[in-house]
């Protein structure tokens, strides 16, 4: 696990960092660097964000670092590294899903919109994101953790199967205004 890696609700203040990261995840599509089926000026954008904010439903992950000055003195900054959404809202898609794990909708948590900086993948904060999330999930008294994914999105798929959870169906959408993507459900249930 990454050390000092922190999370917290984002704030309106949040936004412009939120957004660089969606920005450099589409840099990082379109370069074939990474491939997550989500489309610049389409989805995420910045009105994502800021409706999340609004919402209070928009988690970040803040990493601190040491960072050494031209006087050679080191000092501690702070930068958002990831962000999510977090909440109990299922999307309509999720009707058509025969989930595994049968739940009221007020005992199912739902992490949307998983983005990291290119810049700081392969140091574990994706999977660390998604433990805080489960953390949320049983702080809420949730039965069920719910993601989905593009089924483009195999980096995110086999870190979500590490995580132990099951891909329950693929559906194909049109998915926040992106057409043809066949939608990965997946599920975990919270052990108590």
């Amino acid at each position: 696990m990454v050390k000092d890696l922190k999370f917290r609700k984002a704030t309106k203040e949040d936004t412009d960092a939120i957004v660089r990261i969606y920005e450099r995840t589409h840099d990082a599509e379109e370069a074939g660097l990474t491939t997550t089926g989500w489309v610049r000026g389409i989805y995420p954008v910045r009105e994502v964000a800021e409706g999340s904010i609004a919402r209070d439903d928009m988690y970040v992950a803040e990493l601190t670092e040491s960072v050494c000055g031209p006087d050679g003195e080191t000092s501690a900054e702070s930068r958002i590294v990831a962000t999510g959404i977090i909440n109990k809202t299922q999307v309509n898609v999720y009707l058509d899903c025969d989930w595994e794990y049968k739940a009221p909708d007020d005992k199912v948590c739902v992490l949307h919109t998983l983005a990291v900086d290119p810049d700081v993948r392969g140091l574990g904060i994706g999977p660390a994101f998604v433990r805080f999330y489960e953390d949320i999930g049983k702080d809420w008294d949730c039965e069920v953790l719910r993601i989905d994914t593009n089924a483009r999105n195999k980096r995110a798929r086999k870190m979500y199967a590490k995580l132990g959870y099951i891909e329950t169906d693929i559906i194909p959408t049109v998915f926040n205004g992106i057409r043809d993507v066949d939608l990965v459900l997946m599920e975990k249930k919270i052990e108590k």
